[in-house]
Order: C-alpha cells, then sequence, then structure tokens
C-alpha cells in the first residue's frame, strides 16, 4: 500500500512538472518567442528588435523604458499584433489588425460627435500606444502639447485675444481640453517649474525628475515639498517651499485640469462664460493636487490641503483664480447690507408716495 502511494506521489510530481514546463516560454529555434500576452517576459522577443534603431528604424523604434510603464505592456505585444508569425518581418503580412476600437469603444463614440473625428480620424494620430499612459501620470502641459501638434500656438492666441482679456495669463494657466471639452468638474494641479526658463519663450518648462533629485540629493523629490513626509501636502508646506533660498531658482505653476479627461472636443458655452470659473467660488478652486515627476518619466499627485486657493498669495504666489476666494457666507452677509442699505431710500420714496395727498392739504 505504501508502495502505491508513492507511486501516486511520483505522478503527481511529474504531471505538475509537465504543466509547468508547457507555462513556460518556448525558446526553440521556429518559434522566436512573441508575446502571447505574457508581459512579464514574452514582450521582450518583440523588444530585443524594437528597441534597436538600427535594426527597425526610427518609425517603428520603441523604447523598452516607456512601453513598459503603459497598460498596453500588460496585455502582451501579440494582443493587438495578432497578426505576427514566426517568419517575421519576412513572411511580409501587416503586423495589426487590431484597433483601438476593439477596447476603446466607449472613447471612440465620445470622439466621434465632434469635427476632430473627420480632420483626424485615427487615434495614432494624437497618441502613440507604445507610449500612452493613464492621464493622471502625464503633466498638464504634455496634455496640452498634443493639441499643439496641430494648432499652432500663435495662431490660438491671436483667435483668443480677440475676447479673452489677458490671453497670455489665461492660456499659461489652463490646458486645451479644460474649455475644449464638455468636461464639468475641474481641479487645480500644481507643478514645479524653472523660474526663468520658457518653452517658445511663453510656456512654463516643468522640472523633470532629475534635476529635483539634485535638489535634495535624493529619490523621493516628494519630499522637497512634503517636509514632514505625510504624503499629503500643507498650505504651510507649499509656503516653506516658496520661502526656502535652496528653490529660488524655481516656483509653484498651478494650471486648471479637468478631473476626468473627455474626447468630445468642442467649444462649449462655459467657454464663453467667465463666470464658468470665476464665480463658482470654493467647492472646485479649493480642490489642489501637487502633481510631480517620476523617476520612470510618469507623474504622480499629491493630495494638498483644502483651502490653498484662498491662501493663493503665500501658497501659490503666481495664481490668483478671481472668483475662487468668494465664500457663501460673507455673500450672504453682503447681500444684507446691499438690502439694508436700500430700505432706508425706497422705504423713504414709498411712503412719501403714499401720503402725497395729506401733503397737498397742508
Amino acid at each position: 500500500m505504501e508502495s502505491f502511494y508513492q507511486n501516486v506521489y511520483k505522478m503527481v510530481l511529474a504531471v505538475s512538472a509537465l504543466s509547468i514546463c508547457c507555462m513556460l516560454p518556448h525558446t526553440g529555434q521556429a518559434d522566436p518567442g512573441f508575446s502571447f500576452g505574457n508581459a512579464a517576459s514574452g514582450n521582450q522577443a518583440c523588444l530585443d528588435c524594437h528597441s534597436d534603431m538600427q535594426t527597425v528604424g526610427d518609425k517603428n523604434l520603441i523604447s523598452a523604458a516607456v512601453f513598459s510603464h503603459t497598460t498596453h505592456a500588460m496585455f502582451g505585444c501579440k494582443t493587438c499584433h495578432d497578426t505576427v508569425s514566426s517568419d517575421h518581418p519576412k513572411d511580409g503580412t501587416v503586423a495589426r489588425t487590431t484597433t483601438c476600437t476593439n477596447c476603446h469603444g466607449d472613447i471612440a463614440a465620445e470622439y466621434a460627435t465632434n469635427k476632430h473625428s473627420h480632420a483626424v480620424p485615427n487615434c495614432n494620430a494624437c497618441h502613440n500606444p507604445h507610449k500612452v499612459l493613464k492621464p493622471n501620470e502625464i503633466s498638464a502641459l504634455a496634455m496640452t502639447a498634443t493639441c499643439m501638434n496641430c494648432h499652432n500656438h500663435n495662431t490660438i492666441k491671436a483667435t483668443h485675444a480677440q475676447w479673452l482679456p489677458q490671453t497670455d495669463l489665461h492660456l499659461g494657466s489652463i490646458t486645451c481640453v479644460t474649455c475644449h471639452t464638455t468636461a464639468k468638474n475641474f481641479i487645480v494641479s500644481v507643478y514645479i517649474a524653472h523660474r526663468d526658463v520658457k518653452a517658445d519663450g511663453t510656456s512654463p518648462v516643468i522640472a523633470d525628475y532629475h534635476y529635483l533629485s539634485t535638489k535634495l540629493n535624493s529619490r523621493d523629490v516628494q519630499y522637497l515639498v512634503d517636509r514632514n513626509r505625510d504624503n499629503s501636502i500643507s498650505i504651510e508646506e507649499l509656503k516653506m517651499f516658496n520661502g526656502d533660498p535652496e528653490n529660488k531658482d524655481l516656483y509653484l505653476k498651478a494650471i486648471l485640469t479637468p478631473t476626468k479627461t473627455s474626447h468630445a472636443f468642442q467649444t462649449s458655452d462655459k467657454s464663453w462664460n467667465c463666470t464658468f470659473c470665476h464665480a463658482n467660488g470654493p467647492s472646485e478652486a479649493q480642490i489642489t493636487r501637487l502633481v510631480l515627476p517620476q523617476q520612470d518619466g510618469t507623474f504622480a499627485g499629491f493630495d494638498v490641503e483644502k483651502g490653498t486657493s484662498l491662501s493663493s498669495l503665500n501658497a501659490i504666489p503666481n495664481f490668483y483664480m478671481m472668483g475662487s476666494s468668494r465664500n457663501k457666507l460673507v455673500n450672504n452677509i453682503g447681500v444684507l447690507f446691499l438690502t439694508g442699505g436700500l430700505i432706508m431710500p425706497v422705504g423713504h420714496g414709498f411712503i412719501r408716495f403714499m401720503t402725497r395727498r395729506n401733503r397737498r392739504k397742508e
């Protein structure tokens, strides 16, 4: 009986070993090991060639470091490039039949509602699938830079200046999608920018990870602001950053960005309505986050204490959104004072009007 159980045990081990071998990527000569959804190692067979400029050229070059951080890398190259064979690229077949709409049908439907879809029908015109990151992993300036690939900055400035006061100030404090999408909720995103460096002479330049890390000789650039290391940014910590003489070459750049991105590009009514931003009070303007570059090239956001905009002259000296400091209680008190001030002259006039006949008899 004991030998029987031993034989069964050996069979289980053998089957388990065979199963593990079947799960491992095949490295034989007939199969170069293209990815079949295994992001951990399957993509490497593709990247061995596509990360080499001399092998594939600039058009098909893929940065392994950048691609590895995308969501697409998790699915593996073969998921989209489903016609790649063991004879690739000698077989001459198209390496992709999967399209963006196979996974992003909801976004495609949203995008189809605006005129951009007719002029730029392909997602690849704006988004490189081998570089695309989540919206909260890129900077607001990168969002606008995507638009600038087609829209000339000087032309945009000239057309907006026809109706928008302080055009440079506005365009430097918002993203294109802030006004030109159906997004309804916004947040004040704060970046660390170089004080005396401007892109094209107008746009701010966000300090990169390498530069900020040299300030503290640390890989954790958040501690440049987050002094107590609690992963939350207080108004006092922002003031300390501004007052630190070591940061005289840096400043806090605030940009109004949507909390959720939209592909329904259009010039909506809110774009012409100044009060949409300047009379909403603290409900939107007080929601603030500090956005810092990370070592892997992405950006990460850290919550900032509510009320930053109310203290903007000290906390974010280069940003103040008129109307952001509105307070409902103060507004109501003001209405009471205004009403009280009107009661006397209006009441006096009304009484004189009602008693005009009595005065005539006298």
